[in-house]
């Protein structure tokens, strides 16, 4: 670091610090010049800041943001004036007297803070942020202080001589040199002077003979302690793992001190043996997993997984168990790939994710013969696709090729997660457990006791809230059982008040602070931390409790110096249910002498519990995520018996009443979306009737309502439940499981890629840099671009179609779309490669936009003028499928059959198609018409005309059922089949008030070969009406809301329409 001259031109120097390392070297530095410590929030700071100036001290600012105090403008331009011989600067409203001896110091704990281009000009800004090289060896030098007492002694003596000798070596060359220059006459003519230099000679051979010995020994110091630095690696690798989880989710922070103390611990704490080796492995294992223990018991139960995952492979990484181009197919897939230029698939019914996640994987050298082998396993693809369906495909690879049944376990996770994305996750946990060991698979067991034990007076302990799981009455038990009085504040608007007087009371004489929701006082929380460690003396029984949900503003200081642990509910009917009735009294439960009573109080609870595990299976289970809470429950309880207690005897329960009242108020109150709504009051008509008191009732099989009296009674009958719940429970088909599973791996894979290095030049595969593999890519992608849209062209082209016709004002507004962003991609990767090699500056939204190309992700810049896409291969092959639609509509004019995936706004398609419609039928109005549809039997290719009226689309996929095409109608849907390809629906507009239009208005065309056709469909349909019509919503995207909602279409059904809408059927213009 500048010691020297950089430190005389290095005045005011801002210093990214999050593991505190600069703030240690500024006090180091300035130990011996009086500096002083504060902050922009301190009481004092201008004062501090005032006294600094004119006494010439250093002054550190410690935790500063991005925005800085402007009372230091002034100070960082160095705006000084000259009044006689003293230089002055303004502070505010006050002039100070400058001494020259000052120098400001800023830190930040902000990883990354995104300061102005003004801000940068006026400081010296340093990066103390430690690099895992840097972090070995400062760990190996902990170790071997710890184990090899003497080795680290002997290192630290011999760096002194070696420095001393070697200054001794300056010394004397430089008074030589001063001899030789102040001499007369002829060297020989001096004896002084040959003394001198024979004297030099002699002292010179023994030095360098010292160093020469010394760099001896220091070679054989470092071999043995090189020895343990197998440790030194192992804490290196897990330190940066837990600081970068925090990109996961801010609330993870954590600082090398913390790390630090575990470090020790597993040194001090693990097993002793002689043996050098072994004892290296005992303080690794502990160290492992003590440090795993610490960060999952704060984690999220969805980030537990990943953490854990991540650990392994980082883990077997540096051990060289697997390669970084295995690890980047593992978590990236084939999301790069093009799919229009890359070979059609073997089986219909794998995939297109699939299908490019082995190609992708074919360029491992384990599975360059993957591809072949697949397409070998033609000849025999029932025994192909029963492996596929199998529950755990990996405990039987005996169908596939000899070379992959003997695949290591690794080798199979990467296969599976390819073939198989929904069993990532189970083999991720095979995976871990061969790598770390079971005990890894366990759930960290809470106890408030022991991190109690393992806290102090200034470390707080910190309980990340989450729905339905509140610590405050753990905490209170255990200070209750260690006798200790506790004080609880609940954080809001003006209770800071109390928190002062309760932090000042408990500091003094003893106890325990609880902030509860201290997310609701963020301003207080920098002040309470500031309180905290600026205080000398306390109680030693004095603890910090704190409870608060995530915010992105929560102090790091605080989340840095704390003990973070979650106390998430468990998951699942069963435990839901347990957690209701373990809040119902036995009086609760006799409250009314009624037959209906329990029963409906039961039913009351169970839907409760539906309700909030229904959310787990993402849009096919609600639309939006609702926060159900204890409070829905207990007023849906409590109307419940209100309406007993005012019901007639005489009279039966007004179940219009009870299922208006918990659908659409108590539980509907917090849904914003109608087809949400519309499940909710399926449920309530489904379960809340007088079949209700039968003795067959049941919600699903397995699932009725106990006839019992006691409380634990339930709790015994709640007990035989499984814990793992069916899919059916919830209405849903049994493939909402794949659903559920293939999210949870999409995130957790998802998450890893985001918080991997990004390093431009990163070469860890040995391969391409990152800089240049991004650079091919953008190649690629511009060659493969279409060319703009010349627009005078496009307006006589449209002219001549007929400019003022609805679907052509469509088209020229979706053309006008798809142009703005082939030029915005057209732009940003031309920016991009000039940026790669140096022409132009790299800034944020390059940065972005690279480091989106390199993980496979559509860059932001992109998605704000076009549309989602779960992988950047398929997003840009989507614009070259929409552009060609587009380019043939204008050029080769309108299409027989539309592909609605491919349509910016097909809400305005659909609007253009009944504007039309209307002016073919004199006396219609717009108002009055609404579209209706018929879904054909016909695919794309078998359609030879286009509609007389309305419009065929293609391309719609259905989630959540079959489809029949033979009845044209819905049934359950396969097993693994997700999704299914629906056949062309015909859509076309029709106005209620005209009798019998719909029955008139059957698939007409032009050419009477296709009429015979269309009659012989419209025969059939009539022969055989579906007693029931299942109104399915359209969305565009697999992300169910308002914004991606397009129609509503009917589809036939022999079932009714309740039983499709329990299963979340929806049509999807998009799947990927």
């Amino acid at each position: 670091m500048p010691v020297d001259v950089e430190s005389i031109l290095l005045r005011n120097v801002s210093i990214f610090d999050r593991q505190l390392q600069g703030r240690s070297w500024i006090k180091n530095m300035e130990r011996d010049n009086d500096i002083l410590i504060t902050t922009l929030n301190s009481k004092i700071f201008r004062q501090q800041l005032e006294d600094s100036i004119s006494l010439g001290r250093p002054l550190l600012i410690e935790d500063v943001d991005e925005e800085l105090d402007p009372m230091l403008d002034n100070i960082l331009e160095k705006n000084y004036f000259k009044i006689g011989l003293t230089y002055r600067v303004k502070v505010g409203d006050r002039e100070v007297d400058v001494n020259h001896t000052f120098r400001l110091y800023i830190t930040t704990k902000l990883a990354n803070p995104n300061y102005s281009p003004e801000v940068c000009a006026r400081l010296s800004v340093i990066d103390f942020t430690v690099t895992q090289r840097g972090l070995e060896d400062q760990l190996l030098s902990l170790v071997i202080a710890n184990e090899r007492v003497e080795l680290e002694r002997e290192r630290v003596t011999l760096a002194r001589e070696t420095t001393k000798n070697k200054r001794m070596l300056k010394e004397l060359e430089e008074n030589l040199l001063i001899k030789l220059t102040s001499i007369e006459g002829s060297v020989l003519d001096d004896p002084s002077l040959v003394e001198v230099l024979n004297a030099n000679k002699r002292i010179a051979t023994e030095v360098k003979e010292k160093v020469s010995i010394a760099e001896d020994t220091k070679l054989k110091i470092s071999a043995a302690r090189e020895e343990y630095r197998p440790v030194a690696v192992r804490g290196s690798i897990i330190y940066f793992l837990m600081s970068e989880i925090a990109l996961v989710n801010h609330m993870y922070q954590i600082s090398l001190q913390q790390f630090l103390g575990l470090f020790h611990d597993s040194m001090i704490k693990s097993n002793k043996i002689a043996a050098t080796q072994k004892r290296i492995q005992n303080i690794n294992d502990y160290l492992t997993y003590r440090t795993w223990f610490y960060t999952t018991r704060g984690l999220y139960e969805d980030d537990r997984l990943m953490f854990t995952l991540l650990m392994a492979l980082r883990i077997d990484l540096r051990r060289g168990k697997i390669r970084y181009d295995e690890f980047q197919v593992l978590v990236k897939g084939g999301a790069s790939l093009d799919l229009n230029m890359c070979p059609p698939k073997p089986f219909r019914w794998l995939n297109d994710s699939s299908w490019l996640n082995l190609l992708e994987l074919s360029r491992l050298k384990e599975f360059h013969d993957v591809i072949d082998r697949v397409w070998q396993l033609q000849k025999n693809e029932r025994i192909f696709k029963d492996w596929f369906d199998k529950q755990l495909p990996s405990s039987d690879l005996s169908s596939l090729p000899e070379t992959y049944e003997n695949l290591n376990v690794f080798h199979r996770f990467l296969f599976i997660r390819c073939i198989s994305p929904d069993r990532t996750i189970s083999e991720a946990r095979h995976y871990i457990q061969d790598s770390l060991g079971i005990k890894y698979l366990e759930i960290p067991v809470l106890s408030l006791e022991l991190l109690w034990d393992e806290s102090n007076s200034k470390t707080s302990l910190l309980g990340l809230l989450s729905s339905g799981a509140d610590p405050t009455s753990n905490i209170q038990t255990l200070a209750k059982k260690k006798n200790i009085d506790l004080f609880i504040v609940s954080m809001g608007q003006g209770q800071e008040i109390l928190a002062r007087r309760y932090l000042q009371q408990t500091v003094q004489s003893g106890g325990w602070l609880l902030l509860q929701n201290a997310h609701l006082g963020l301003d207080y929380l920098e002040e309470f931390h500031q309180n905290l460690i600026s205080m000398d003396t306390f109680d030693p029984s004095f603890r910090v409790w704190l409870t608060t949900e995530t915010h992105s503003e929560f102090a790091i200081q605080i989340l840095q110096s704390s003990i973070k642990f979650t106390n998430e509910p468990p998951q699942g009917v069963r435990a839901g249910l347990k957690r209701t009735y373990g809040l119902i009294t036995q009086d609760k439960l006799e409250y009314i002498e009624t037959i209906y009573w329990r029963p409906l109080l039961y039913a009351t609870s169970f839907l409760h519990s539906i309700l909030q595990e229904r959310r787990k299976f993402g849009p096919l289970g609600w639309n939006i995520p609702y926060e159900f809470n204890q409070t829905d429950w207990e007023a849906s309880v409590q109307y419940i018996q209100n309406h007993l207690d005012d019901m007639n005897p005489k009279l039966n329960i007004s179940w219009k009443a009870v299922q208006y009242m918990i659908s659409e108020i108590q539980y509907g109150g917090r849904i914003t979306d109608d087809r949400d709504r519309r499940l909710m009051i399926t449920y309530a008509q489904k379960w809340f009737n007088d079949f209700l008191f039968s003795s067959d009732f049941k919600f699903y099989d397995g699932y009725s309502i106990p006839k019992v009296k006691r409380i634990e009674e339930y709790i015994d009958f709640i007990d035989r439940f499984p814990f793992i719940d069916s899919p059916h429970i919830f209405g849903l088909d049994s493939n909402a499981d794949i659903t559920y599973s293939t999210n949870r791996a999409k995130s957790m894979l998802e998450k890893i890629l985001h918080i991997q290095p990004k390093e431009a030049n990163s070469n860890i595969s040995g391969g391409e840099t990152r800089d240049k593999t991004v650079h091919n890519l953008a190649n690629d992608m511009l060659i493969k671009l279409p060319k703009n849209f010349i627009q005078y062209e496009v307006r006589e082209k449209l002219r001549s179609m007929g400019i003022l016709n609805p679907m052509i004002i469509f088209l020229r507004q979706e053309i006008h779309r798809i142009d703005r962003v082939i030029r915005t991609v057209r732009n940003s990767l031309n920016d991009l490669q000039l940026a790669i090699d140096g022409i132009i500056i790299l800034n944020d939204t390059l940065r972005e936009i690279l480091d989106s190309i390199y993980d496979g992700r559509v860059p932001i810049d992109w998605t704000k003028y076009s549309w989602e896409s779960s992988t950047l291969g398929f997003w840009f092959s989507e614009l070259l499928d929409r552009y060609t639609q587009y380019n043939n509509w204008l050029n080769y004019g309108r299409p027989k059959c539309f592909w609605m995936t491919g349509f910016f706004n097909p809400n305005g398609f659909l609007t253009a198609m009944r504007q039309e419609v209307t002016r073919m039928h004199q006396g219609w109005s717009l108002d009055t018409v609404t579209i209706d549809n018929i879904v054909l039997r016909s695919y794309k290719d078998d359609i030879r005309e286009a509609p007389t009226e309305g419009v065929y689309v293609y391309g719609l996929y259905l989630e959540g059922a079959g489809w029949d095409r033979k009845n044209t109608r819905l049934h359950e849907s396969q097993n693994k089949v997700v999704y299914v390809q629906m056949p062309v629906i015909h859509i076309f507009a029709i106005n209620p008030s005209v009798a019998n239009q719909k029955a008139g208005l059957m698939i007409t065309t032009k050419k009477a070969r296709f009429n015979q056709i269309s009659f012989r469909t419209k025969r059939h349909d009539q022969s055989s009406i579906a007693p029931h019509i299942y109104m399915c919503p359209v969305y565009k995207k697999p992300i169910r809301t308002d914004l991606h909602f397009v129609a509503m279409l009917k589809l036939a059904s022999n079932n009714i329409s309740e039983h499709w809408i329990l299963r979340g059927v929806a049509l999807l213009c998009d799947i990927k």
